[in-house]
């Protein structure tokens, strides 16, 4: 039944014991929630409305629903422009946002003033007045913002806010944090939509949102000064022409000069993202696969950041989107030692797919699954390691043994369904893990301090930005 010519039915009732969601964008992120909704949580929550701004994808997502869970009913599909017939028509009281960046703060607001709460993918949004439109939306709505910050749930990320929260270096003066992104998955970020400032923010607002969180929530303080240095090293056509790696095309699906290219993706490979973009293409256009060192790429792929918080500490800030091995160096100097974490999600980027055989195949990323992207164990041998050591002043190093976790990012993603989707919790979380909106707006104001920095090469004050 097409839902626009459906009969409306009875406003939502607050009385209602089960939850009614809506997921707005389709994409390949919307997976997680959808399969969330649709199986561990289905006895609590009623997955009754799609909204994308193509129907291809959304008929997809219905696809893998009906095929996973024999005897459910597709899920009503609404286009974009239906958004608010769609929360009226399904009774909806609550959204999952997954779309694109820029496009959060318009299903946030209008979601919250129609009465829903809202749980929306990181970074909440893109820019300070649209921040500044959700916090406002928030305040006289009085509903609830969830921002979905899985890295919180991670148990290594966990484990390091009990140790500082427990004194264990005492009173944290500067944090060095350094995260580096491989040619997987670096190179990613240059294909899609992400490579468009106006559409992601940048990696320092879609990426580094993550990381400026973290450091927010580790020290359990805000940012109120930023400094950064960034720019495009790497990627886009100049320096792709100037280190001889761009290739002639636009995009790599039938294209014979990608197929030797190894930062080229091969959608027609993947099922998941043939099904979900390449198959989808004749709708809205977007190509999923572009080159990295093609024109119009307007992010930076090398960036510098100091921040000053209002606790005194200072954190020094590189993210590379280049580099050899994926993962991230953190360590905290504190009043009474040092702690140290370092995560290998991958040692090496393996240039070629490999046959059944394990014969060498055809360079170029031929990704199976949902993703050009591998983590963590998915990396075979690959992988790396994951260490945490405390140095306390005039004792020997010890290493913390770190619970393993499960899942994507670490384990943190079904921790996060859990507490978002799961039963309320009866006793308060002692690491405060929940990210609401305000949440969301301190951790896409250092980025945003970032970016204007880039400019003008000065410091930047944050509360002249948005105050949070």
């Amino acid at each position: 039944m097409d839902p626009r010519t459906a009969p409306d039915v009875a406003a939502r009732t607050d009385s209602a014991s089960r939850r009614r969601c809506a997921v707005v964008g389709l994409g390949a992120r919307a997976r997680l929630f959808t399969e969330a909704l649709a199986g561990p949580y289905a006895d609590r929550i009623d997955l009754v409305g799609f909204c994308d701004v193509n129907a291809h994808r959304m008929a997809v997502h219905n696809g893998w629903l009906t095929a996973d869970h024999p005897g459910r009913e597709p899920v009503p599909a609404y286009a974009a422009e239906d958004f608010d017939l769609m929360l009226r028509r399904e009774r909806v009281d609550l959204v999952v946002v997954c779309s694109v960046d820029r496009t959060h703060d318009d299903y946030i607001v209008r979601a919250l003033d129609a009465g829903c709460d809202v749980v929306t993918e990181k970074p909440m949004t893109t820019d300070a007045d649209r921040a500044r439109r959700i916090l406002a939306a928030r305040q006289r709505s009085g509903r609830e913002v969830r921002v979905a910050f899985n890295y919180r749930y991670n148990p290594v990320h966990s484990a390091v806010r009990e140790l500082i929260a427990a004194g264990e270096i005492g009173e944290v003066g500067s944090v060095h944090f350094e995260w580096l992104l491989d040619l997987r998955h670096g190179a990613d970020y240059f294909r899609r939509w992400h490579r468009d400032k106006a559409d992601s923010g940048g990696l320092m607002v879609h990426k580094s949102t993550h990381h400026f969180d973290l450091v927010n929530w580790w020290l359990g303080t805000e940012p109120e000064t930023v400094f950064a240095q960034g720019g495009l090293f790497f990627y886009g056509d100049e320096a792709g022409g100037r280190r001889g790696l761009a290739r002639p095309y636009t995009r790599a699906h039938g294209s014979p000069a990608a197929q030797g290219d190894p930062f080229a993706v091969h959608l027609a490979d993947s099922p998941v993202l043939s099904a979900l973009y390449l198959d989808a293409e004749g709708e809205d256009g977007y190509h999923r696969d572009q080159n990295v060192f093609g024109p119009g790429v307007s992010i930076e792929d090398d960036m510098a950041v100091l921040v000053r918080y209002a606790s005194g500490a200072s954190l020094t800030y590189h993210l590379t989107a280049y580099a050899p091995w994926e993962g991230y160096r953190v360590a905290f100097n504190g009043s009474e030692g040092r702690l140290e974490l370092l995560v290998e999600e991958s040692t090496w980027s393996r240039p070629e797919a490999r046959d059944d055989a394990g014969a060498e195949a055809h360079t170029g990323v031929r990704a199976e699954g949902a993703s050009a992207v591998l983590h963590g164990a998915e990396v075979d041998d690959e992988a790396g390691r994951t260490e945490l050591l405390l140095r306390r002043h005039w004792e020997r190093p010890r290493e913390v043994k770190l619970p393993t976790g499960e899942g994507g990012h670490g384990g943190g993603d079904v921790r996060m369904l859990q507490d978002l989707f799961g039963p309320q919790r009866t006793t308060p979380d002692p690491l405060g893990r929940a990210a609401d909106a305000h949440d969301g707006a301190k951790s896409l104001v250092t980025g945003l301090a970032a970016n204007e920095s880039f400019v003008t090469g000065a410091p930047v004050r944050v509360r002249d930005l948005l105050d949070v």
